[in-house]
């Protein structure tokens, strides 16, 4: 976040890195794997010609993960026909226990009254879906449940 901040301060008589250039360099480095496109995505955002400090650049990044990680999420409970705050709790439970609990995917599709034939395919439907998003989430941490939900599909 130092090296963002750092190159939206002009310097006067030295060359800055481009955003490609930052970009190139950031995803070039393995410590940031699990956040590269997100890092690229938000210098991709960062106003053009405005210096900013590395505390502004932090609280920036984590401002602009979150809203990705909500508009990601909302637009998943669209596709479904969930409500999206139902399965943003859902996400967030799974995200700070790390325990995936099908039991509780059930509960997202209580108010749409399926039978439970179509609420099963509805839940496999959303489960190919949210769990790659789960993993991105969870940043490499393991998610105790989830690959047994996994297994049971791929089988």
């Amino acid at each position: 976040m130092g090296l963002i901040a750092r190159s939206t301060q002009p310097v006067p008589g030295r060359r800055t890195m481009t955003r490609e250039q930052l970009i190139g360099l950031i995803r070039s480095d393995a410590k940031f794997l699990e956040e590269r496109d997100d890092i690229a995505d938000y210098i991709h955002s960062l106003p053009v010609g405005q210096a900013l400090d590395e505390k502004t650049v932090r609280d920036g990044f984590e401002r602009f993960k979150t809203e990705k990680k909500t508009k990601a999420i909302t637009e998943l409970a669209i596709r479904h026909k969930l409500e999206a705050q139902a399965l943003q709790e859902f996400v967030d439970a799974v995200l700070r226990r790390h325990i995936f609990d099908g039991e509780h995917i059930s509960d997202l599709f209580a108010s749409q009254d399926l039978g439970w034939k179509a609420r099963t395919k509805a839940e496999l439907n959303l489960m190919d879906e949210l769990a790659p998003l789960l993993h991105k989430l969870a940043q490499g941490r393991e998610i105790a449940g989830l690959a047994a939900y996994e297994e049971e599909r791929t089988a």
